[in-house]
């Protein structure tokens, strides 16, 4: 992010009516961690309050995936598979070329699950997109890394899609709010949290930064702007998800979660490898036994407050679970 453009973002905010539109999120290369493990932000803001994460046995491959608790097992809003696919996305409101009524629209729940289910790589993302029935149903930005070096944002209506290689980018990093760079600038959303977690980003981002960088300057920055900040009374949740070294074991990804307003939740940290057995045999293709499993619930809201002891006691607790005795950061 350069000094420039967060000045016209400024300007901008002059200029453009603001109203209230939900999730902040971040992709980092792993070309810009001190690991080479790309890290992936979603600050979720939605009016359903109920969020869950479940496990779900998917057609080609198992994933665990952020839900609406009362939704249909048909979508997901942020997740990851056990090949080391994860995919987010936010919602825009300038890139819509058609007048499809509503009604056949807000389908990235849909897309987003039916990805976790069948994707390795960006590419079979991209070939997703352009084989999918148009009109796809989806104005918004779809944020994806994967196990093998991908890290890309995508802007999507429904029938074009533009991409952006988060790897190209020479600050390693690229901060995506509820607007479209190629979409219509008259109708920018989202500029508030844009420059908030762009400052910060520009100011405070080094490659030794973890996870708990985006929870803490991020998700619980109270910093307002225009009257406005990222963590807000329709926050629902904030996942980061940890990906793998390009050729790394793509179970070793992690997706860090607070469900609940993070003023006020701690993070759990997730890892498909330990849900996996409840998908019974599961290879590449699917199976009869893995299609059967209903989903299930591995986390949910639980009236915890904001105890960073805790939350840092489970970090730790996991990191041994997972990768035996470590020095902690």
């Amino acid at each position: 992010m350069t000094n420039s453009t967060i000045r016209y973002a400024l300007i901008l905010l002059a200029l453009v009516p603001l109203t209230v539109q939900p999730c902040t999120s971040v992709i980092v290369s792993g070309n810009a961690t001190a690991d080479g493990r790309p890290l992936m932000l979603k600050h979720r803001d939605t009016d359903d309050q109920q969020n869950s994460v479940r496990l779900f046995c998917g057609e080609r491959y198992a994933f665990i995936g952020l839900v609406n608790s009362t939704s249909p097992d048909t979508e997901v809003w942020t997740g990851t598979n056990e090949v080391g696919f994860s995919i987010m996305n936010t919602a825009s409101y300038n890139f819509r070329e058609d007048s499809l009524p509503d009604v056949q629209m807000d389908r990235e729940g849909e897309l987003m699950y039916r990805a976790l289910s069948i994707c390795v790589t960006v590419s079979d993302f991209e070939r997703l997109l352009d084989t999918c029935a148009k009109p796809m149903g989806v104005e918004a930005n779809f944020g994806v890394i994967d196990a093998h070096g991908g890290a890309a944002y995508y802007e999507v209506n429904n029938f074009r899609w533009i991409k952006y290689d988060v790897n190209r980018i020479p600050c390693g990093y690229r901060v995506v709010t509820n607007f479209c760079e190629a979409g219509r600038r008259e109708d920018y959303q989202g500029w508030d949290r844009y420059c908030i977690a762009s400052e910060v980003m520009s100011a405070e981002w080094t490659p030794e930064v973890d996870h708990r960088f985006f929870f803490e300057r991020l998700s619980r920055n109270t910093t307002e702007c225009n009257g406005n900040r990222i963590p807000r009374k329709i926050t629902s949740a904030s996942i980061v998800i940890e990906g793998v070294r390009a050729g790394s074991d793509p179970l070793q990804t992690v997706m860090w979660t607070i469900l609940g307003n993070p003023l006020t939740h701690i993070a759990e940290p997730l890892a498909l490898t330990d849900y996996m057995k409840h998908c019974g045999k599961h290879e590449m293709g699917g199976n009869a036994a893995a299609k059967a499993a209903k989903p299930r619930t591995v986390a949910r809201i639980r009236n915890t407050g904001l105890d960073r002891k805790k939350e840092e006691r489970l970090r730790k607790a996991f990191l041994r679970r997972h990768y035996g005795e470590v020095v902690f950061p």
